[in-house]
């Protein structure tokens, strides 16, 4: 008699998501599958790579980092277009000089700069505010009002700010990213109140991504069970695409900036164990690393 591999079916579905417009739309989400069990089910999108860039010229980034894009890094806009070039699928910009503790950048001129960059690549665009609570709605509000149209994936929103946030990308035809402190509960809770705002194909999981080393596990544990309850357990609160922004927090770690074959490693091992946990977009911050994500998604290795 042959042996019949035991298949599990699951009667739950990732929302499919669209991010940008146009000939610049690209799907993510949209399996009934755990991450990477092809034989098991329908993956109808790939996985996504998306590098990372930002309104501050790359302050603080290590020079293995700065080198690729050194010519670029004080034009975002040609930054962004280099990112294509060497591979990415998407753009990731973080508005880290909005922070108010930092250069504090109007929000007027942040989103002048968000619409620079939308209107000349041809990927969609991820935005992410500097992270303080207040400022964010001022900036996102701006930048998804300067937009509209434009299906930006727009965030963090948090529990201290989703309502406005999500009331202006909701206005302006976009897609939010739904940030939450590595708890299912939490997460959860913010996707219930996002719902009565949004539909689930605008909204984003970002379960917040440690480095390897740093707490991975926590996030790997986060976004696996995600998976798990959206899929295997049906709970539509929890059937939307996952974002991994783990470049930044790879490269800030002691041994990635030490080393740059180190670092490098560093931010592949940490990306290919979150997409194996479940991460349908992963952030990066080196080239190198996004052609060999890329790759490994594609089944090139």
């Amino acid at each position: 008699m042959d042996y019949k591999v035991p298949l599990e079916t699951y009667t739950g579905k990732v929302k499919e998501v669209v991010l940008g417009s146009g000939s610049k739309a690209l799907k993510i989400g949209g399996q009934n599958i755990l991450p990477l069990h092809y034989f098991e089910g329908q993956a109808v999108n790939r996985q996504v790579v998306a590098l990372q860039i930002d309104d501050n010229g790359a302050a603080g980034w290590a020079e293995w980092i700065r080198a690729p894009f050194r010519d670029v890094l004080n034009d975002p806009v040609k930054w962004a277009h280099e990112c294509i070039e060497l591979g990415a699928d998407l753009v990731c910009l973080h508005l880290d000089g909005t922070d108010p503790q930092g250069a504090n950048k109007p929000a007027d001129e942040a989103a002048a700069l968000v619409k620079k960059i939308s209107d000349s690549i041809d990927r969609p665009l991820i935005v992410y505010g500097s992270g303080d609570d207040k400022k964010d709605i001022e900036v996102l509000s701006a930048v998804a009002a300067a937009c509209k149209g434009a299906n930006l994936l727009l965030g963090p929103a948090v529990k201290e700010n989703y309502e406005a946030i999500a009331g202006a990308v909701a206005e302006n035809g976009h897609c939010i990213i739904a940030q939450t402190p590595i708890d299912i509960n939490l997460e959860k809770e913010l996707n219930v109140k996002l719902l009565k705002r949004l539909p689930p194909e605008k909204i984003v999981i970002d379960p917040l991504s440690s480095a390897l080393g740093y707490g991975m596990e926590y996030s790997f544990t986060i976004m696996e069970r995600t998976r798990q309850v959206g899929v295997i357990f049906g709970d539509t609160s929890m059937q939307m695409p996952v974002i991994a922004d783990l470049g930044a927090e790879c490269w800030k770690t002691n041994q990635a900036r030490s080393d740059r074959e180190q670092g490098l490693q560093w931010e592949s091992t940490t990306a290919i164990s979150l997409l194996l946990a479940g991460a349908d977009i992963l952030v990066l911050r080196h080239p190198d690393n996004c052609r060999l994500i890329r790759d490994a998604i594609e089944g090139k290795l």
